[in-house]
């Protein structure tokens, strides 16, 4: 039975290792075409793909999770959704937190039921992504799992995202007063408050909340706003947003910064391998020794960035 709830686990992780998290959203457009055609097909030549970026990065201990989008797998169709699962089996192997992106939210029975599809059986993992917007009604069937007896199962809730559009909602002004974004933030930090009965020794709230690190005007308020709110933080490198930006969401409560395509595609900026790369003699090791060099700058960057505030 856990003693901690995983955002817990989360949040003394990245104190551990770093606040990287490294995104798994791997499309097979990713992967060098001389490698690609090595595999039997797309989806298998991902998850070799994956275990290779999982295997060094977990060694180096330069991330404390990955988060695997869901999207990338269900395109590749049933294949796909077999490599998925095998992902996060990997990732949860390695002694990484395994983040699933997956955005659910659906009135309760549904919601009842993505529930037990992601925190249970083949798709099992340690976090997932929720998005609130039906009403805070769908949040409570996720719940149901944060509890020790039931795995300590817990979910980042969409707050601040990291798109244009996000402007379009989750900064419109309430009548009651206030932004719909601050409401939803409310929700998550009262559901934290109301764990503590189960957590008495917990230094973060059962949900955390995603914040973009692309809107600098934002941070400093929601990270002081919501102070015992762990984050996940997308939107740094490949995006835009700067370390300084995601740094400032890293403190109090902490958080862990996502990088996808960053990592993923390190090796196509990578000085050491541009010959290689034109020849087209890549290997899945040179892929993997990138990413890894481009994790752990991440790590540095982000470190440096923090500790500069």
């Amino acid at each position: 039975m856990n003693t901690k709830h995983n955002m817990q686990l989360l949040q003394e992780l990245a104190i551990k290792n770093g606040p990287l998290c490294v995104g798994l959203d791997t499309d097979p457009s990713y992967i060098p075409e001389n490698i690609l055609k090595q595999y039997k097909s797309a989806p298998e030549a991902v998850l070799a793909y994956n275990k290779a970026i999982i295997d060094r990065v977990a060694a180096d201990k330069s991330a404390c999770c990955c988060k695997v989008q869901i999207a990338y797998y269900e395109a590749m169709g049933l294949e796909g959704m077999k490599v998925y699962a095998e992902t996060l089996k990997m990732v949860r192997a390695a002694g990484l937190i395994a983040i699933s992106d997956i955005k659910r939210g659906d009135i309760g029975a549904t919601s009842d039921a993505y529930a037990k599809a992601h925190f249970k059986g083949d798709f099992e993992t340690d976090i997932i992504t929720i998005n609130p917007y039906m009403g805070f009604d769908t949040l409570v069937p996720f719940t149901k799992y944060s509890k020790p007896e039931d795995g300590g199962k817990v979910a980042f809730v969409l707050l601040c995202t990291s798109n244009p559009g996000m402007v379009d909602i989750e900064h419109q002004e309430l009548k009651s007063g206030g932004l719909l974004l601050e409401h939803v933030g409310d929700e998550i930090a009262r559901i934290g408050e109301e764990f503590k009965s189960v957590y008495a020794d917990q230094t973060c709230g059962i949900f955390g909340a995603v914040v973009g690190a692309t809107q600098e005007k934002d941070a400093r308020y929601l990270r002081d706003k919501y102070k015992d709110t762990f984050f996940l933080i997308p939107g740094y490198g490949a995006q835009g947003g700067a370390a300084r930006i995601a740094a400032t969401l890293l403190d109090h409560a902490g958080g862990t910064v996502n990088s996808s395509r960053g990592i993923l595609c390190a090796y196509k900026k990578d000085a050491e391998l541009t010959e290689k790369l034109a020849a087209g003699t890549l290997t899945m090791a040179d892929i993997a020794d990138s990413a890894a060099r481009a994790s752990l700058f991440s790590k540095d960057d982000l470190l440096k960035a923090k500790a500069s505030l």
